[in-house]
This record gives C-alpha cells, sequence and structure tokens, in this order.
C-alpha cells in the first residue's frame, strides 16, 4: 500500500509531511553534506559561498528534522582531512560553526534542540572551541532533537583512539579481555550514548563513505542524491525518509514481509 503511494507521490505530487509521519520515522539519520563549492563554482561564485548558503541549509534541515521527531541528526560539518584545503578556506570553515551557532542558538534553545559535538575539537581555533562549547552548554538541559556536529572528525581516528584506550583499561586492569565486546567498543567511540544512525544521506552525487561513522553504520540504510548540499530542500529530506520506510531493516536476519 505505502509502495504504491510513493510511486503515486513521485509522478503525481510531492511527498508531505502527514505522508512520511503515517509510517515509523527514523530515529537517528545522519548526513554527509556534500557539494557547497562545486554549487558555487557552477554559478561562478568563490568556494565560500557554497559553504555559507550550506550553512543556510543546515538551520532550515534541523528545523523540519525536530518538526518530523528525528531524535537526532547527525551532520558531517568538518573532516580531518578537510585541513588539506586552502588555508583561506579552511579560515572561512572554522567561522562557519561560530557564525551558525550564534545566530541560531536563541531558536535552538526554543525549539529544545540539544547541540553536540564529535571529532578533535582541541585541534580547533579557539573562536570555533568557544561557539562550541556555548552552544552545548547553553542547550545542555534540552531534551528534544539531538543536533549532533561531526567537527575535525575521522572514523579511523575514532576507532583507533578507542582501541587505544581500551588497551589501556585492559593494561591497567579495568577491563579483561573477555570484557571486549561490541557494545563496549561502541561506549568508547566518540558516539557513545546515541544510537547507530537508522538513515545516512550523501547529497552531491559521491557514493562513499568518505571515513564517516564506519562502525556505526555497520546497518544502516543510505540514500545518496546527485542534489548538491546547497540545493537540498525538505522534500528531499522527505523522499529520503520515504525511501528508508520501504526499506525491510531484516539486520542479518529473515525478512518478516
Amino acid at each position: 500500500m505505502f509502495n504504491k503511494m510513493w510511486k503515486n507521490k513521485e509522478k503525481d505530487a510531492l511527498l508531505t509531511k502527514e505522508d512520511v509521519l503515517s509510517h515509523p520515522i527514523p530515529n537517528h539519520v545522519a548526513i554527509i553534506m556534500d557539494g557547497n563549492g562545486r554549487w558555487a563554482k557552477k554559478r561562478a561564485l568563490p568556494r565560500v559561498a557554497g559553504h555559507y548558503e550550506g550553512m543556510q541549509v543546515v538551520r532550515k534541515i534541523t528545523r523540519f528534522a525536530n518538526e518530523l521527531g528525528v531524535r537526532v541528526l547527525s551532520l558531517y560539518a568538518f573532516s580531518t582531512e578537510n585541513w588539506k584545503r586552502p588555508k583561506s578556506e579552511v579560515d572561512y570553515l572554522m567561522k562557519l560553526p561560530e557564525q551558525f551557532l550564534t545566530t541560531f542558538l536563541p531558536e535552538l534553545v526554543a525549539e529544545n534542540v540539544k547541540v553536540q559535538v564529535i571529532g578533535r575539537t582541541d585541534e580547533l581555533p579557539d573562536h570555533t572551541r568557544q561557539a562550541v562549547r556555548r552552544a552545548i552548554h547553553e542547550t545542555s538541559g534540552n531534551t528534544g532533537l539531538i543536533l549532533n556536529f561531526a567537527l575535525n572528525y575521522g572514523s579511523r581516528a575514532e576507532i583507533t583512539a578507542a582501541v587505544q584506550q581500551i588497551a589501556k583499561d585492559v593494561q591497567r586492569g579495568a577491563l579483561a579481555p573477555g570484557d571486549i565486546t561490541e557494545s563496549l567498543i561502541s561506549s568508547y567511540l566518540m558516539t557513545g550514548g546515541l544510537d547507530d544512525p537508522d538513515l545516512l544521506i550523501r547529497t552531491s552525487g559521491e557514493i562513499r563513505l568518505s571515513n564517516f561513522m564506519l562502525w556505526q553504520l555497520a546497518y544502516t540504510e543510505f540514500w545518496f542524491t546527485d542534489v548538491l548540499w546547497p540545493d537540498f530542500t525538505e522534500q528531499h529530506f522527505l523522499q529520503a525518509i520515504a525511501a528508508y520506510q520501504q526499506r525491510d531493516r531484516r539486520f542479518g536476519g529473515v525478512s518478516a514481509r
């Protein structure tokens, strides 16, 4: 029934919030926000213009995800590999969290959104760290959507650090080798305390994970689109969720359908 509805919607009309709210909403949505530079290049604009437009989309999609009842929205904002970009671009990218969190913070507080960050924040510029700390502090009591920014984040580095800490805890006798389970490893990751993503969205037509949540995405449903991040709309978000709702999530078992 839902598959038929979705096909008709694809052909005849846009999806509405009511269409997807009549089915289970993914608890945790992760997004690799890609295509800002290409968006700017297509318009003969500097790359930073694409990053600025992308920031506006973050605000829009955060608000919409909260309206839909998504519990966690993880956004890949800056990877450990992004430091290789031109210094002028990196400097601008380091200012974006400050701009975004400063202007959007009153709305985040009012909408009961809790800000969280994963990544090596100690390596960020002081002004970026201060903006992040302020947003985390001022939203710490909120109980709604968790807005989880991956900032200076790399999954292999995250897993390596977790293994190193587990080894240290075994060495000092706090853990025995037999205590090491999948759930224990998960608890040592930067996402400890969060459920793994149910849905991963990647924009811009690239079909790879780019060192993002390699452990956590083991059973996540993927949705790829050619749309560049600055052009990503609430309708695209609804399409991703509708596609997720059609998936048969077996987790290695037998289909119940």
